[in-house]
């Protein structure tokens, strides 16, 4: 794969913003119809992506359905039946003080964008943001992963043969190419990442005031009350930790169960992963072999017991579903977000002190789950912590509705995005009063 120059770049940003110059972006049906071809080209195009995801991350063919072009297409659905809506100036009441005069906000377009995509979800959490990108009026520099070079490829292939490059292209490359797209004036940036590189994007975009959306991380508790339905707890346990090999921004990053219940809820636990998930290479491969170097030497350092699990093969990116009882708030387990197949379990007595150490240890997270068969008793637990989201009985689906906002706070991220929301997040609210 070839990288561009500096100065191959600096020529596409300048057409870039030569091309939203001419307000050709602006027009709503130039949106729809770049939204259309977005789709088609995905569908076009589908089983490279599965041959491709495969290759990076040993994806079958059902999770990329519903995790990465499904996702992409259902946001590029919603935005094609609403962006009529969401584009219609909203009028709003004057007040006595500037009276007789017409009010109303538009949302405007920011100009040429920049998406940083990560490795996890390479196809959704790169196009989808485009998505936000196309129906904001934008034009955009996409840079996919690195470290996903099939992916990459066939997302360069997407676009490439989809829009001119003054309207979206593709920057393939490293931390080269990304600083020195860092260093030119974009007029928004949205990134996907963890949050030491979250750090870099926003020091960059304050030298040009560029706003951004940081969509990063952080340590997401699975807690467990006394009266959870344990088998509804497990079926969510092994869908959310162990999909991706654990490579997902809101997986559960640890188990925090009742005292009551954790001899009885591990046992089910355990068993379930030996049945579904018994081979080296059964939740999919790491993104690099130094992940699962990574993943080793904290697993190493961990005072508690490995219930199942703990195997490795670092030459082939795999490392099996392991599950690490007796685990305590200063275990290396505990230190940063595992992303990877590893669940560390905790133990609590009381509601109370378990909120307290989740907000003292790993606060705002980018989701909390709670599993309890009393959403009275949930309800006040999932806001006495800060988090981008939460959901009771259940994990990571919220991500799939259109109709939320998905986005962290604090050390997990800034901004949001999905359905109106990622119109909302590419636009600027501009405020208009006409007199007369």
């Amino acid at each position: 794969m070839s990288y561009l120059s500096p100065a191959e770049i600096d020529v596409l940003f300048a057409a870039q913003k030569a091309f939203f110059a001419s307000r050709a972006t602006y027009d709503i049906p130039y949106r729809k119809h770049a939204l259309e071809r977005l789709k088609g080209a995905i569908i076009d195009n589908r089983e490279l992506l599965y041959a491709a995801l495969a290759a990076d991350l040993g994806k079958t063919r059902e999770v990329v359905d519903l995790a990465e072009i499904g996702e992409v297409l259902h946001e590029v659905d919603f935005a094609l039946a609403h962006l009529d809506e969401w584009a219609t100036p909203q009028s709003v009441p004057t007040p006595d003080l500037i009276a007789p005069s017409e009010c109303y906000v538009v949302q405007e377009p920011y100009g040429v964008t920049y998406i940083i995509g990560p490795f996890n979800y390479p196809v959704n959490l790169t196009l989808t943001p485009l998505v936000g990108a196309i129906v904001g009026g934008n034009t955009c520099i996409v840079k996919p992963s690195e470290t996903t070079p099939e992916t990459s490829a066939v997302i360069e292939k997407i676009i490439s043969e989809t829009f001119a490059p003054e309207y979206i292209t593709v920057v393939q490359g490293g931390r080269v190419e990304n600083s020195h797209l860092l260093s030119l004036p974009f007029d928004f940036i949205f990134f996907t990442g963890s949050p030491n590189v979250g750090k870099v994007v926003m020091k960059a975009a304050a030298e040009h005031l560029t706003p951004v959306v940081l969509e990063l991380g952080g340590k997401c508790p699975l807690i467990v009350l006394p009266d959870a339905d344990l088998d509804l707890v497990v079926s969510q346990v092994m869908f959310g930790k162990f999909i991706n090999s654990g490579q997902t921004c809101i997986a559960p990053d640890y188990l925090y169960v009742h005292s009551s219940i954790k001899e009885a809820l591990l046992a089910k636990l355990v068993e379930q992963v030996k049945q579904a998930l018994p081979d080296l290479d059964s939740t999919g491969k790491l993104i690099t072999a130094q992940q699962v170097i990574r993943l080793q030497a904290i697993l190493a350092q961990s005072q508690g017991h490995v219930l199942v699990g703990g195997l490795a093969d670092a030459e082939k990116r795999l490392f099996s579903a392991t599950i690490v009882d007796q685990v305590q708030w200063d275990d290396a387990l505990m230190a940063d977000e595992l992303f990877g197949p590893i669940l560390p379990v905790l133990t609590f007595d009381s509601v109370d002190t378990a909120v307290e150490l989740v907000n003292r240890y790993h606060p705002k997270p980018l989701a909390v789950y709670v599993f309890t068969a009393n959403k009275e008793i949930a309800i006040p637990i999932i806001n006495h912590i800060q988090s981008g989201d939460a959901q009771v009985n259940g994990v990571m689906l919220h991500a799939f509705s259109p109709y939320l906002p998905f986005g962290g706070i604090g050390a997990s991220g800034m901004g949001e995005y999905h359905g109106h929301y990622s119109f909302l997040a590419f636009t600027h609210k501009k405020s208009v009063r006409i007199v007369g």
